[in-house]
């Protein structure tokens, strides 16, 4: 962005070295200045000994403003160390207060002043860019600004999220990815449209008008209006069908398919939210953690988390609002902006991003309905990268040092193992163990155990536990020779005391009672922050809230269970995608696909008579006779 200057050109004053105020400092030189300010809006700039940029700030009134630095007290310990450090000062006058908003927002920017709320994550995002420069419009993907005529779509919250949008789309729209000079130097279709990724429009394999109506199809799409795009879709697929055109069908119906994917891929309900960003702010020890998702067109685009500079004292309104005014100073902005918290300039910033655009914005906090939904999710995800961010940046000797000091370990732990469990009404049980050590999580040594319902009454969390850890620590007494390093140095059961004592009993039935043993459990009202912590012949405590040692175990005993959620959740969608074809002797990979190729469907096939399924390659009369007889009851 270019920076806005919209002010009084008859007023930018500078220090002037001969000045008698050249030889003030602090509060003496602020006082000198106030004399000669405007009762007019304006941004203001305090240099240090070395000309280093101390602040930028913006008033409604530069006069009242300044005078309000003039107090010897009232102030904050950071705010009177700005203030004695003070050498020179620079103030512009601007037309209005939301000129001035700009105008700081810009400068901060810039110049970064040590004593402002600094955005430290300043690179751009990727977007996903139709361009139409050329008579064969492109869709590619681009970062930076938006100098290229065409449509943008983002922006995305990674290179990871635009480039599975990117071969979504392409599937979707068959539109070409390739350079100008790559495409006017094509002889032959290149892989992507040997893949059905692109119509070739290079060497003619599609017509000009027929690309012309994929582009104006992704453009609308790209709008917003894909109910209308599928309805026609649709269409075209049955029309094709009753002409019985199969291939122009098929190609119809695998562009719905691809469409239908890119507004199911995101787990995030924003039907509701055509063109929106949602910002939560969420505050623990110290540092604040900003995370933004990203809805375009109906569609969520990803979230990204931010940990602004500033001072521990900061409120996290003033944190946000100063994140605001610099994460929107050059980049396209939103009709909505949905906050989790209200912020001192809404309205002001609000008319000044809507100024900056030329189109209303609105800054709200949602209260009710999917909006709310959307921002209660934000919030979430702010308090668990605050979460981790601590967890992460605290140094991990300290933070393992203060582990072995909270629970009497002889020394840091240099391996732990946590472990989880997860059923739905004791359906798909199955245990899970996470590994973190020094250097934080050991993702290849994570374990999985699926526990049968034969083994354990289903829905017997206690039991489940006994049979993880059996299996985990009778293969460890046989590894132990081999690797002595795979011998934790500290167990943690998410859970209460039974919990612990089923732990405890498997390990005293293995001569193992020399590994520590602790379980964590949430506290009232699963209320993180007041996790109790139990072991066996001690009573139950609780940490500080600000313990860099409570963030790390909560961390540790997070993972293990978004392990172990996540591990049951592939469990119960394997279980969802089984067939009844699977347990039919001789139906193996091959037979069971042209099976389903042939009659659509698992049911389908069940109603098929013998003649019927005789027709079928690779399905002989034996075999034939073998499947009916399954789906009739007439198996052996």
């Amino acid at each position: 962005m270019t920076e806005h200057r919209s002010h009084d050109p008859d007023f930018n004053e500078v220090d002037d070295p001969a000045s008698p105020s050249a030889s003030l400092v602090g509060h003496a030189l602020i006082a000198s200045k106030v004399k000669t300010l405007p009762a007019a809006p304006g941004v203001y700039r305090m240099y240090g000994a070395n000309e280093e940029v101390l602040y930028v700030g913006k008033a409604k009134n530069l006069r009242n403003r300044v005078t309000a630095y003039t107090r010897p007290t009232g102030h904050s310990n950071r705010i009177l160390q700005m203030i004695n450090q003070t050498r020179a000062m620079e103030f512009t006058r601007t037309t209005t207060e939301t000129d001035a908003l700009l105008l700081e927002a810009n400068l901060i920017k810039q110049l970064k002043p040590a004593f402002n709320i600094l955005l430290r994550d300043d690179k751009s995002f990727p977007y996903i860019l139709l361009a139409d420069d050329h008579a064969i419009p492109q869709l590619t993907k681009h970062r930076g600004r938006h100098r290229r005529p065409g449509k943008y779509f983002g922006p995305f919250a990674s290179a990871s999220a635009v480039n599975r949008a990117m071969k979504t789309l392409q599937r979707a729209f068959l539109l070409r990815s390739c350079s100008d000079s790559v495409l006017s130097n094509r002889q032959r279709p290149c892989l992507l449209h040997q893949i059905k990724r692109c119509s070739a429009p290079c060497t003619h394999e599609i017509s000009a008008e027929a690309y012309t109506q994929l582009v104006d199809d992704a453009r609308a799409f790209l709008d917003g209006k894909s109910r209308s795009l599928q309805e026609r879709l649709q269409q075209n697929m049955e029309e094709a069908s009753a002409s019985l055109n199969f291939e122009k069908a098929a190609i119809a119906r695998d562009r719905i398919r691809a469409l239908n994917y890119i507004q199911t891929e995101n787990n995030i309900q924003s039907e509701s939210v055509a063109d929106a960003d949602v910002l939560a702010i969420a505050k623990e020890g110290g540092q604040c953690c900003i995370q933004v998702f990203f809805f375009r067109a109906y569609q969520n685009l990803g979230n990204r988390s931010f940990f602004p500079r500033h001072s521990s004292d900061a409120e996290p309104a003033d944190v946000l609002e100063a994140f605001m005014g610099q994460f929107y100073n050059d980049r396209t902005v939103p009709q909505h902006i949905f906050l989790n918290i209200d912020i001192p300039n809404r309205a002001l910033l609000a008319e000044a991003l809507s100024s900056k655009n030329n189109a209303r914005i609105s800054i709200s906090i949602p209260q009710r309905g999917a909006k709310a939904q959307l921002r209660e999710h934000a919030e979430k995800n702010a308090r668990e990268g605050i979460a981790r961010h601590l967890a992460e940046t605290a140094s991990q000797r300290a933070v393992l040092e203060g582990v072995a000091e909270t629970f009497q370990l002889p020394r840091p732990p240099e391996r732990i193992e946590i472990y989880d469990n997860s059923h739905l009404q004791g359906t798909h049980q199955i245990g899970g163990m996470v590994v973190a050590g020094a250097e934080g999580f050991i993702k290849n040594q994570y374990r999985k155990f699926n526990i049968g319902a034969d083994e354990v009454e289903p829905g017997d969390d206690y039991g489940m536990m006994r049979i993880m850890l059996t299996r985990r620590f009778s293969r460890l007494l046989k590894e132990m020779d081999l690797d002595p390093s795979k011998r934790p140095d500290l167990v943690l059961i998410d859970g209460g005391r039974g919990q612990l004592s089923a732990a405890h009993e498997v390990l005293v039935a293995l001569s193992l009672t020399d590994i520590p043993l602790v379980a964590i459990a949430k506290g009232p009202d699963r209320n993180a922050g007041r996790e109790q912590f139990f072991r066996v012949g001690h009573p139950s405590f609780l940490l500080p809230h600000n313990s860099p040692v409570l963030y790390y175990l909560q961390r540790l005993r997070d993972e293990a269970h978004r392990f172990a959620i996540g591990s049951h959740r592939a469990k119960r969608r394997q279980a969802m995608h089984s067939s009844n074809l699977d347990s039919i002797p001789g139906i193996g990979g091959q037979r069971k696909k042209a099976l389903l190729f042939h009659f659509g469907s698992a049911k389908a096939v069940g109603q098929a008579a013998i003649h019927d399924l005789e027709k079928v390659e690779g399905i002989s009369a034996r075999i034939a006779q073998r499947i009916y007889d399954h789906f009739h009851g007439n198996a052996d």
